[in-house]
């Protein structure tokens, strides 16, 4: 499919963010653990959160779809070993959570996916497993999926380096309550987009399990016990209104989302920062965020550490923004859907835009920017993000039916706003 943006005019309007994609992950495998019904209001159905609720739909969870919920009978923290391989397409949460979960099944369970999935690295997660009674390895002995389960997650005390991917954390934490023991996990080294961990903790409370955190020691205790089915309520996604918020500042004009709360756990809420330091009026209310921008923007300097989802958007805001935008701490973007630090850069370059790729992060020369083709290299966040270049000064994206991914209404939401895109599915 390829995406074709010309310049668009002002966006004015109201529009509800979409559901939290990491939300969505972490109640749907939740739930399917549970004990007894949970329904879950305003969940995300996207091609990643649909992975998830596949293959908890293997391990025995049911699963029935009705309009803005889904009701979830769990499994009583005894997972079924499924009858077939599991295939998670592109989905990495859907791939590392899962990892642990397969643990509490009885036999062998095999996880894998397509190539970019195929590509990421799993081995210290591996490594934690095991002395929790977990024998996890990867088929081809490369510390990347397909990966092998064999189940006997028993718990106990492990460590796992904070360095590589949160999602690892995430992971042994949610299988935790329902090991016979429960577990001590200590974390070494930089603790990377820690958020993502909060929302995980901030789940497994609200399902009744017993999770404790000592930041000094930098050790997680999970008591042995069950999940217990409820009624849980979907956030919006700060992540994917980034995109939304993102078009406003490209072109000007004034919108309100609905459905971001102002107390939220994630980490991705920092772009609300970020665009004031950029210039933009933002309107912070209990529920919803306003923004106001006449399109002008200056270049800033930013750590991603915490929130690396957001590289693309503030990378292509920086080249649209008069000055210097500098963007660091960010690594651990190299190992999600593509190595968004180079991928980012080379699609920037090839717009004419002065860009320097640095190890953790990227340099970039705002204000120089011509129309052209660019390609998303199969990522959802580099679709959404170049779409406000496209605002800005025309453009067409290549292989665009990655949004789908994560922000399947992204399209018809800019369309409604006003914003002149065209979609040539052979295109």
């Amino acid at each position: 499919m390829e995406l074709k943006i010309r310049k668009s005019p002002k966006i004015y309007g109201m529009v509800d963010a979409p559901p939290s994609k990491s939300y969505t992950h972490r109640s749907i495998i939740i739930a399917s653990l549970a004990k007894g019904t949970s329904t879950l209001y305003n969940p995300l159905e996207a091609e990643d959160t649909l992975a998830s609720a596949h293959a908890c739909k293997k391990f025995g969870a049911k699963i029935e779809k009705k309009k803005g919920k889904w009701i979830i009978e769990g499994v009583d923290g005894k997972p079924s070993t499924p009858d077939d391989v599991l295939d998670l397409r592109n989905s990495g949460t859907s791939l590392r959570i899962l990892t642990s979960v397969a643990g509490l099944a009885e036999n062998y369970t095999i996880l894998t996916g397509d190539e970019s999935l195929r590509s990421r690295p799993m081995q210290d997660l591996l490594d934690a497993l095991r002395p929790l009674g977990v024998e996890a390895v990867s088929s081809r002995m490369n510390g990347r999926p397909p990966i092998i389960v064999k189940g006997g997650f028993k718990g106990g005390k492990t460590i796992i380096s904070g360095s590589v991917s949160s999602q690892f954390i995430s992971s042994i934490l949610i299988a935790a309550p329902l090991s016979e023991h429960g577990i001590e996990l200590k974390i070494e080294g930089d603790f990377i987009s820690k958020p993502y961990v909060d929302m995980t903790v901030d789940v497994m409370r609200k399902f009744n399990a017993r999770v404790e955190f000592n930041p000094q020691k930098r050790i997680f205790h999970v008591e042995p016990g069950k999940y217990t089915g409820r009624n849980y309520q979907v956030e919006g996604d700060y992540s994917s209104a980034s995109y939304l918020l993102g078009a406003v500042a490209a072109v000007g004009g004034e919108l309100t989302i609905k459905n971001l709360p102002r107390d939220s756990k994630q980490g991705d809420k920092i772009i609300l920062d970020i665009l004031e330091d950029m210039g933009v009026t933002i309107h912070r209310r209990q529920e919803s965020v306003t923004i106001e921008c006449d399109g002008r923007l200056q270049g800033v300097e930013v750590d991603l550490h915490d929130s690396p989802d957001l590289l693309p958007t503030v990378a292509v805001l920086g080249a649209l923004a008069e000055g210097t935008t500098r963007i660091h701490g960010v690594e651990h973007a190299r190992f999600k859907e593509t190595d968004r630090i180079k991928t980012c850069t080379m699609e920037l370059s090839r717009l004419g835009v002065p860009v320097e790729e640095k190890r953790d992060g990227m340099i970039i020369k705002g204000g120089r920017i011509k129309e052209g083709t660019v390609y998303s290299h199969g990522d959802h966040r580099l679709v959404m993000a170049f779409t406000l270049i496209g605002l800005k000064a025309g453009l067409k994206i290549k292989d665009a039916e990655a949004y789908k991914v994560s922000f399947p209404d992204f399209i018809n939401i800019l369309l409604d706003l006003g914003c002149r895109l065209e979609v040539f599915e052979n295109g």
